[in-house]
């Protein structure tokens, strides 16, 4: 039987090649073996498989039952001592193939590999002892064998289709993982697949392709915080509408009902009123109807008497007759005379019942008639709530008003006090907020609300004031200072008041298009900070400015390296009779010298010159001792430590460059005090001349190779100043310092040239000897 490998149903193991064959090969091929079980329980044996393989019932063969059947294999099995499903049989493949394993699982604690070779090492060494032992020599064919090892899987459960083979896959080496990643491809290879595979499409080191990975992950985790933050504020938003609609809804309903109980008790009491009426009414006139309904009984009554008197005297005598009717027509003269009301006192109609429901329909009328709303509660400013251009303004309602609408006034705030002529701005809102927009960037506003219904106008709230974040900050490009380990960061507000702190932020910039902040400091009082970094780094900064209402946007990134020192020359030290470069780095001086009403005594400007009328002709006569500190300084970055920079010369210029203490004279030559250390050159007669001054004195030290670039290396942790000649590599000299104080490096021509500054590079390896 050929079967292909597959991956068996649920159990998640792997499949093997399709062009794999496995070939199921029974254990015993022999077909001289004895018949060791009894002709019955062969039979047996064949009719299970075949029932089996015909999916009959299993409890149909032959009319044993399940259990009687298991029983009795088992009892074979135990007989030969074949408890273990593994016994009854393997399988052997071309040693040529790949390794198979016909098992379930591997044995618990084994690898897959491990497993494997154990029973490899099994067969190999143990097949024909194992067979001799367990006494199989004469078991019969291997029709048999395959026939019994599936009786015993049926009847434990277990089909054989359950066992399915499996290779066992070969571990990869350690030493062969994957070391570059494939861009086309998308997925990670070794090295030695680059020229066969993958040998057209772009590659890239893996390092590089996790450094690439991480910084994209970081950039969208970046964009996915602000979107969460942008979600965050129109979550609090639509909450803040939603709360102001359920408000206002819940007072219109309190409204509702109020008046709808006060109209039902209205009704009420003006049915009892009616029904009240009514009954009096009807009392009064059925009394009246049933007085005269008597009094006209009575008269009839009377009539009726007299007819009969009457009929009586007629048959009488005449002499009775006479007397009788005399004293009969004086009784009827009077009740004739008595006037008989025959009128109805009551007309049985009923009269016009008209009710007055006025005052319900004024009740009816109050439904829509509500009360002017009292005044709002304006909230103060929160944290965070404006930008440089809005400001988002919060206010409430203490009572149970109905409102239609707010209006919400404001106008800027100058020297703290709001000016009666400043004009003043009205907005008509539905809700309990409103971002005020087109506003000055760091301005103080005053903010008052009122609230309207169709009643009228509230009275207004009280006065807040809010402000409006700042303008984002400037930063001095030309003033940024670096070296190995930290960074001096210069910056102008941009604003006209003041703000409460600034903050800067850091990213490194090795990755393109990183944006992501890796570092902030925050609380920064001025307009400069002292920021400690990596070496040989390349770093993004911004800068905020925040105060009550919020941050700033960011400034316009400035790039920082911290490889070797980098700093700019100052502008505000350079001598009038020279000129400083764009960059920064570079000073010249030329043939036009300036006006000597110019060159004033100062501070921190170099200007020396001697106060006499012979100035002009001595400044025309190139005089060197009147101008040999023509000189200005550079902007060093405060941080004790090492630092190295380069200066370009010409081999015929006069110049000196050194260091200097910041309050160093600036009428005095460099090196001629105790506050300077300074190399200096002449040029005259075709010779040069190299002095090392330091308060007026020198070494006694002669260069025969004059530099065309020299080193200067700044040791504030042993003390020292060294000179180095650049193109030779050699070292010139050595100052032993005592740098109580920060030095900043300067520079001086005495003649027209320039000094070209090479800084922000790496300590050349003779200079770290020194």
């Amino acid at each position: 039987m050929e079967e292909e490998a597959g991956e068996a149903p649920g159990l998640g193991r792997p499949a093997a090649p399709k062009d794999f064959h496995f070939y199921h090969v029974d254990l015993y091929d022999s077909e001289d073996r004895l018949q060791i079980f009894p002709e019955g329980n062969a039979r047996m044996r064949r009719e299970v498989v075949q029932a089996e393989m015909t999916n009959e019932p299993r409890a149909a063969v032959k009319g044993k039952a399940p259990r009687d059947l298991e029983e009795e294999v088992d009892e074979l099995v135990h007989l030969y001592g074949l408890e273990d499903d593994h016994e009854l049989g393997d399988a052997f493949v071309d040693e040529s193939m790949p390794r198979i394993e016909v098992s379930e699982y591997p044995p618990y604690g084994m690898t897959g590999r491990e497993a494997a070779r154990e029973q490899r090492d099994w067969r190999l060494s143990g097949e024909e002892a194992n067979a001799e032992d367990l006494g199989l020599g004469g078991w019969g064919s291997a029709d048999q064998c395959q026939d019994l090892r599936e009786a015993y899987r049926y009847t434990h459960g277990r089909a054989s289709e359950e066992y399915e083979c499996y290779v066992i896959p070969e571990e990869e080496d350690e030493d062969e993982a994957a070391d570059v990643f494939c861009v086309t491809c998308k997925t990670p290879v070794r090295a030695l697949e680059v020229s066969d595979e993958h040998k057209e499409h772009e590659v890239t080191p893996l390092h590089k392709a996790l450094e690439s990975a991480k910084d994209e992950i970081h950039k969208n985790m970046y964009k996915l915080e602000k979107q969460i933050i942008e979600m965050e504020n129109f979550a609090s938003h639509l909450e803040e509408v939603f709360i102001t609609v359920e408000e206002n809804f819940g007072r219109q309903e309190q409204n509702f009902e109020s008046h709808y109980n006060e109209i039902l008790e209205t009704l009420a009491q003006k049915y009892e009123e009616k029904i009240q009426a009514l009954g009096e009414k009807k009392k009064e006139k059925l009394e009246a109807l049933y007085g005269q309904l008597v009094s006209c009984g009575e008269n009839l009554d009377t009539c009726k008497e007299l007819m009969e008197t009457i009929e009586e005297m007629c048959h009488e005598e005449k002499v009775d007759f006479i007397k009788d009717a005399v004293a009969m027509a004086d009784r009827l003269g009077k009740f004739l005379k008595t006037k008989t009301d025959v009128e109805i006192s009551t007309q049985p109609d009923f009269d016009d019942q008209t009710l007055d429901f006025s005052d319900v329909e004024q009740l009816m009328d109050s439904l829509n008639t509500i009360p002017a709303p009292s005044a709002p509660v304006i909230n103060p400013q929160a944290p965070n709530s404006a930008t440089g251009s809005s400001v988002r303004v919060c206010w409430s309602l203490y009572s149970d008003d109905t409102v239609e609408s707010y209006q919400l006034s404001y106008r800027p705030v100058r020297d703290s006090s709001p000016e009666k002529d400043q004009a003043e701005f009205t907005m008509t809102i539905k809700e309990t907020y409103c971002s005020v927009t087109n506003l000055v960037p760091n301005t103080q506003y005053e903010f008052w609300v009122t609230a309207r219904n169709r009643a009228g106008l509230s009275p207004a709230s009280e006065r807040a004031v809010y402000m409006t974040a700042p303008s984002p900050p400037t930063i001095k490009s030309r003033e940024i200072r670096s070296c190995e380990e930290a960074a001096l960061i210069c910056w102008e507000s941009g604003n006209l008041n003041p703000v409460d702190s600034y903050t800067v932020e850091l990213s490194q910039a090795e990755a393109p298009g990183a944006s992501g902040v890796t570092e902030s400091v925050v609380g920064i009082p001025t307009c400069e900070c002292l920021v400690q970094l990596q070496p040989r780094q390349s770093y993004i900064i911004y800068v905020r400015a925040l105060n009550v209402g919020g941050p700033s946007a960011r400034s316009q990134p400035a790039t920082v390296h911290t490889t070797g020192s980098y700093f700019h020359l100052n502008e505000h030290t350079c001598h009038p009779w020279l000129t400083i470069s764009e960059d920064g780095l570079t000073v010249v001086r030329s043939e036009r010298r300036a006006p000597a009403s110019e060159l004033l005594s100062s501070d921190t400007r170099f200007t020396r010159y001697i106060i006499s009328p012979s100035l002009e002709q001595c400044v025309n006569q190139h005089n060197p001792v009147l101008l040999r500190c023509v000189a200005v300084m550079g902007n060093l970055i405060p941080v004790r430590g090492r630092h190295y920079w380069e200066v370009e010369v010409d081999e015929c210029l006069d110049y000196t460059v050194g260091v200097a203490f910041e309050d160093v004279p600036k009428q005095e030559d460099l090196g001629a005090n105790h506050l300077s250390w300074c190399m200096r050159h002449t040029f005259a007669s075709s010779r040069h001349k190299y002095e090392f001054l330091h308060n007026k004195t020198t070494p006694d030290i002669r260069i025969t190779v004059s530099p065309k670039k020299i080193g200067i290396l700044l040791d504030y942790e042993n003390s020292k100043l060294s000179f180095f000649n650049v193109g030779l590599s050699q070292h010139l000299y050595t100052f032993s310092c005592q740098l109580h104080q920060f030095v900043h490096p300067c520079f001086s021509l005495e003649k027209p040239g320039c000094l070209k500054i090479h800084n922000g590079i790496s300590m050349p390896k003779h200079v770290t000897f020194y």
